[in-house]
């Protein structure tokens, strides 16, 4: 189970001039799921389409299940299952019929036919609408159908490209129950991804991608912890706060300042603070509640992977 099925190394993709992707590196193992997590731009879908080998590289090489994805054959081309996020279905077949067609495009023949096509949409939780047209469904089942077809072949790989955008929370559990399965199964699993939460929750690691590089790459908890993004705290006073108010306060950063009308009918200001752990941010909230501003709320969460790339980079996941 611990075969590497998926391995970059100094991957390089350019459009014209443009780099997309430049010295990307890192490996995905038989049984692991694996989050590609970064920014619109970052080149999550561009690192996609070459480990599907949809787009050889310009530079660096990349391999799944061993084999040069730039010298692709039927063999690669077998072992990968592609969910893209743009829905690859026909919307006048029915559920059962498009698992059909994809299950014999690829490969499958005869009472295997069958067979992936009863196993998988029970896997996605479709099979008493196995019958009904595909545009009769909803987003969240459109979806589930779209990961049920990619899946038909039981590929070593499956790469997986923003793959709940827009799911509803019941498609969205079928769909990681599925993925999650798939890789017990031995499968090397990508998932591109924006959910910071599904990223924490469903992956063995997650590479942070920014500028088509690799800017971290490990569990997340150890990439929280290694980062010490600390904790975050948002503080609500009614006044504006000293411009020293935070002097000689050791283990607090100061994110960001400002104004806000959210606090009643008078306006209020808001401070977002970086605590290395709580008793600091316990007494930067003292600090403030006595310095008069007049103390309206405090919020404090622990980091998450938003902060590491925000410590590593300089700018959110979502910008």
């Amino acid at each position: 189970m611990a075969d590497t099925l998926i391995a970059l190394s100094g991957v390089g993709v350019r459009y014209g001039t443009h780099w997309a992707l430049r010295d990307l590196s890192f490996e995905v193992r038989s049984g692991e799921v694996v989050a590609l997590l970064g920014p619109n731009g970052a080149g999550k879908t561009t690192t996609m389409s070459v480990l599907a080998a949809l787009r050889p590289p310009h530079a660096g090489v990349a391999y799944v299940g061993g084999h040069d994805v730039a010298r692709a054959d039927r063999t690669l081309r077998a072992m990968i299952g592609l969910v893209p996020q743009r829905l690859a279905i026909y919307p006048t077949l029915s559920a059962a019929e498009n698992c059909t067609f994809f299950a014999r495009a690829a490969g499958l023949r005869g009472s295997r036919v069958r067979e992936a096509v009863d196993r998988v949409l029970a896997v996605v939780g479709l099979v008493d609408r196995r019958a009904a047209r595909a545009d009769t469904f909803s987003g969240g089942m459109l979806r589930r159908l779209n990961l049920a077809c990619g899946i038909l072949h039981r590929p070593r790989v499956l790469l997986l490209d923003e793959a709940t955008v827009g799911v509803d929370p019941q498609s969205r559990e079928r769909i990681q129950a599925a993925v999650r399965n798939e890789a017990q199964s031995g499968a090397a699993v990508l998932w591109s991804t924006h959910a910071i939460d599904e990223a924490e929750r469903l992956c063995d690691r997650v590479v942070l991608i920014d500028g088509g590089r690799v800017v971290a790459d490990g569990a997340p908890d150890e990439l929280v912890r290694a980062a010490r993004a600390g904790l975050r705290v948002v503080v609500t006073t009614r006044l504006a706060l000293a411009p020293d108010w935070a002097a000689g306060l050791a283990g607090i950063e100061i994110d960001a300042t400002g104004a806000t009308d959210d606090t009643g009918d008078r306006a209020g200001h808001r401070v977002r603070l970086r605590a290395t752990d709580a008793s600091t941010a316990a007494r930067a909230v003292e600090r403030i509640a006595v310095g008069g501003a007049g103390l309206v709320a405090v919020e404090m969460r622990p980091a998450d992977l938003e902060d590491v790339f925000l410590e590593l980079t300089g700018r959110g996941l979502r910008d």
